[in-house]
């Protein structure tokens, strides 16, 4: 900065006085050589002044102007605002000292305490919720204060569909229920400000993400809770091959099998528990991946690191992969029967005994939830044959990890299997 027109030179922070004159925190003092003693140091407090020159008398002291040696008079830049600073100022507490220690300024030592986020609705303490396949859950939701008036709102969010579908709707003292879910829906009413919501019979498709919303005029707050299933993950193709499927039939062969198509959190939850499969499939969002455990050449070689390796958003019409489906725990039992049946056989078997033929789904769900280990393989309504493995041992495929090993799908005239039923419970 150029110096000023009477010859000194400006202060350390560059401010000056109304007439040009530089002036500086009121309390410092310049030393020999034109250098000022910080304002902390002098004690002074924060309010500017026209520093004075060496020897022209006492530094500048708080307050409005202050004479020069010159005479003349450095205005502070702020004093036109200073009575309405200082009547701001006096709404701030202050804060007590001991004797003999100067005041901080209130400027300086003012904290403010940080503005919860919620005001209505208290923060839940787990914001992902556990369940498996036809329990009843519970998603919290409770006020901390009821507004005069009001209402909570549960709705399902829905991403891939941009779209959040009502489930429930209550003004605390009736409540109505919407769709399909609202069926199954009601709010659990521990207290006079719980509007938890309770879903009974949970299906695979109620899993996701799910939103407690108070509506109350401008001041509307909302949270969020993750309804997650436990269940198995697992590959599957059709009869004549890999890659027959595009999206939408990938969708239906998974529901076909008493599953639905597996998110991309679940796929890679299963490959962590040790899914290694080297062809590539669809999952619920339209996205392609294959999850490796062991590379391999046949698998995008041996240089790249294990993980689930995607293809990205494909073309749901057009392009075809094999699916990887998910399913959770069922409500009844497999079981085995023994012989040398073809598949009609099989059939009549298990209608024989009150029981239908498994799918693949629920013999992955017995494996899962029941510890379901035989070493026989046996036809399930597919037309494939597989079988369980818990523990795994040399003569039951003798790979070493647990599973459901598949022997593909025979010829369904052919009796060397035995077959897996399932019988509600």
């Amino acid at each position: 900065m150029a110096p000023s027109s009477s010859g000194e030179r400006p202060s350390a922070d560059g401010s000056l006085g109304r007439w040009g004159q530089p002036c500086a925190l009121a309390g410092g003092r310049r030393k020999g050589g034109g250098s000022r003693v910080p304002w902390e140091e002098a004690g002074g407090a924060m309010s500017f002044g026209r520093v004075p020159r060496e020897g022209a008398g006492e530094a500048a002291s708080p307050g409005s102007g202050s004479p020069g040696g010159d005479g003349r008079t450095c205005i502070p830049w702020w004093e036109p605002m200073r009575e309405v600073v200082l009547k701001i100022l006096a709404h701030f507490p202050s804060t007590p000292t001991r004797p003999g220690v100067r005041r901080a300024s209130p400027c300086r030592c003012l904290l403010t305490a940080p503005t919860p986020r919620l005001q209505y609705l208290l923060e839940p303490l787990h914001e992902v919720v556990h369940a498996q396949r036809g329990a009843t859950v519970t998603l919290p939701c409770v006020l901390r204060a009821r507004p005069p008036h009001y209402k909570v709102k549960w709705s399902k969010v829905e991403p891939a569909e941009l779209l959040e579908n009502i489930i429930l709707v209550t003004n605390g003292v009736q409540h109505k229920t919407y769709g399909q879910l609202g069926g199954r829906a009601r709010l659990r009413r521990g207290h006079r400000n719980d509007a938890s919501l309770t879903i009974a019979g949970v299906t695979l498709e109620d899993e996701g993400r799910y939103r407690c919303q108070l509506v109350n005029g401008l001041e509307d707050e909302s949270l969020s809770l993750t309804l997650t299933l436990d269940g198995v993950v697992f590959p599957y193709q059709t009869s004549q091959g890999r890659y027959r499927f595009n999206y939408f039939e990938a969708k239906q062969a998974c529901e076909e099998q008493d599953s639905r198509l597996a998110t991309y959190q679940q796929l890679y939850q299963a490959w962590t528990e040790g899914l290694d499969w080297c062809n590539a499939g669809w999952i619920l969002d339209g996205t392609v991946h294959y999850p490796i455990i062991n590379p391999r050449e046949p698998c995008g070689g041996r240089l790249l690191l294990p993980g689930v390796r995607t293809y990205g958003a494909k073309d749901k019409q057009k392009d075809r992969f094999d699916a990887f489906c998910f399913t959770s725990a069922v409500r009844g039992q497999v079981h085995f029967i023994r012989g040398h049946l073809s598949f009609k056989e099989a059939g009549q078997a298990c209608r024989n005994k009150g029981a239908t033929i498994a799918n693949v789904g629920q013999l992955y769900s017995a494996w899962k939830f029941s510890q379901l280990d035989r070493c026989d393989g046996g036809w399930l309504a597919d037309g494939s044959v597989r079988y369980p493995i818990t523990t795994p041992r040399t003569h039951c495929g003798g790979l070493p990890d647990p599973g459901v090993r598949s022997f593909g799908f025979p010829d369904k005239e052919q009796r060397t299997y035995g077959t897996y039923c399932f019988s509600v419970k």
